[in-house]
């Protein structure tokens, strides 16, 4: 019980650094968008700083879990990040939940615990990862984070938003999968650690995750960067749990399950991300071109 609980604690660690750091991204001009002069500025903010200790905290909370259980269960943990962003905004930022976000709240967890009991991943066997499997699965994740950003640099406003949304989850889901065989190198002391090729790998892909992050939150609304980010992390893990690290999930009539428990939480983060308490006026610099204006009409209240 104490990965899932570690898992909980992290994501809501992520939600209050998601909410600050929107923040201190909202009003950068549209320009920098994919660009490190947006990160540049960004370090210069005490807003962002915030956020960025809090998710060192989630990132240790994250790393905890990971060691202790498995990957199948600890990111799908993490989706609930989102209802948990709503509920703070509601006590730190003042406003109103509604019927409508109580009822997506409940839904989201219902549908994250059900895809969790469909599935009932067993604990793998990371250590035995052979270098084969590692290069693969690195291979194929990386190959989809870079086929999703010259994906976005090709299109702007809301589809840029969204395949960028969409591409931060697949890092962050192989930042999770290297976390996951850091962690098991740690068992073996902290020089092994230092000198494992995973813990690197892991650093540079958390650094690009958290680029393409801020370049998420940049580009658009909530309503269109949430559903892919928060849906793609644990979809990417729960594919390298089954295929990599031999978590052996139920299958048969559960996969229908874990599938309706899964598209129930999809459907739940979309009606989550149309929240006022969870999105600003402007979703963007203000400098934003006249159709991503256009494009973030629907009335926002802006994070304070």
């Amino acid at each position: 019980m104490l990965s899932p609980l570690l898992a909980v604690l992290a994501a809501v660690c992520n939600a209050l650094a998601s909410a600050l750091q929107r923040k201190a991204a909202r009003d950068e001009p549209a320009e920098e968008n994919l660009s490190l002069r947006l990160v540049w500025h960004l370090l210069h903010r005490p807003v962002w700083l915030g956020g960025f200790l809090t998710i060192i905290a989630s990132f240790l909370l994250q790393a905890t879990a990971l060691g202790s259980g498995q990957i199948s269960v600890v990111q799908p943990l993490l989706a609930l990040e989102l209802p948990t962003a709503l509920i703070l905004a509601r006590f730190l930022l003042g406003g109103r939940l509604g019927r409508r976000e109580w009822l997506a709240s409940a839904v989201m967890a219902a549908g994250v615990a059900g895809l969790i009991m469909a599935l009932r991943p067993t604990r793998g066997k990371v250590s035995s990862v052979s270098w084969v499997e590692w290069l693969t699965g690195c291979g194929v994740n990386a190959l989809v984070i870079v086929a999703g950003v010259l994906w976005a640099r090709g299109v702007s406003g809301s589809r840029r938003a969204a395949v960028l949304g969409a591409t931060t989850g697949c890092a962050f889901g192989l930042t999770a999968a290297l976390m996951k065989g850091m962690t098991n190198t740690f068992s073996h002391g902290l020089a092994a650690l230092l000198t494992s090729w995973q813990l690197w790998a892991m650093c540079a892909t958390g650094g690009c995750a958290m680029f393409l992050l801020q370049s998420a939150m940049h580009a658009g609304r909530l309503l269109v960067t949430q559903p892919g980010l928060t849906m793609a992390d644990p979809v990417v893990a729960i594919l390298w749990g089954t295929l990599v690290f031999q978590e052996r999930v139920r299958g048969g009539l559960f996969i229908l399950l874990a599938v309706l428990a899964a598209a129930a939480a999809a459907a739940a983060v979309m009606l989550l991300s149309r929240s006022p308490l969870l999105t600003d006026e402007s979703g963007h610099g203000k400098n934003a071109a006249p159709e991503e204006q256009d494009d973030r009409a629907a009335p926002q209240v802006r994070n304070r």
